[in-house]
């Protein structure tokens, strides 16, 4: 026993790195949280398109439909929201990267749900939806809750949770990311009243 106390003492730094990986690799919360401080210096945050001559063929092309439903079983198509800025994100409750971004999804959220001209599909993947409704109500998050009503174009989504896809008024994919980002940073907001103003 005095052996192990001597070693500790030696490799107390080890024990605690050790200790600390073993915590963010079995709890989602303690891993999300990580994220949400690597997210939060900005470095992985895209960039909504420019509408430019170097642009124009990259945006030109016109998103597919997607079908979504609300938890009242309504439904919404992006084929209806012409005239509006869309914001589509994909998460489940299950992924850190989502849990990670997921307070700054809420804070623009919060920031922009009266706004008119800008709709907010949060678009849930969890293989049991009253998973995700249940983290959103353990966090106290106030998103729309939708889910996907039909299959979802790979214009849309590829595989990656986190996916976030804006489309402009005209129904352009103007930004698709995958991976976590911060949306509730000045640089961002300003990206969306361009869009919007446009």
């Amino acid at each position: 026993m005095e052996k192990f106390k001597l070693w500790l003492k030696k490799n107390w730094s080890t024990v605690f790195l050790f200790s600390l990986f073993v915590v963010l690799l079995v709890n989602k919360d303690a891993k999300a949280w990580t994220m949400r401080q690597i997210v939060s210096t900005g470095i992985f945050n895209p960039k909504i398109e420019e509408q430019n001559e170097t642009s124009t063929e990259k945006i030109e092309e016109k998103s597919e439909n997607l079908i979504v439903k609300y938890e009242n079983d309504e439904i919404i198509q992006t084929s209806d929201l012409k005239g509006k800025v869309v914001f589509i994100n994909f998460w489940a409750s299950w992924c850190p990267p989502c849990r990670a971004e997921f307070p700054s999804v809420q804070k623009f959220y919060n920031e922009y749900k009266n706004h008119k001209y800008l709709v907010f599909l949060t678009v849930n993947l969890d293989d049991d939806p009253s998973a995700g409704k249940m983290y959103l109500r353990k966090e106290n998050f106030s998103i729309p809750f939708l889910t996907p009503s039909g299959s979802i174009s790979e214009k849309y989504f590829n595989g990656s949770l986190p996916t976030t896809v804006i489309l402009d008024k005209s129904g352009k994919i103007r930004m698709q990311h995958n991976g976590m980002a911060d949306y509730s940073k000045n640089s961002f907001y300003e990206e969306i009243n361009r869009l919007l103003n446009e």
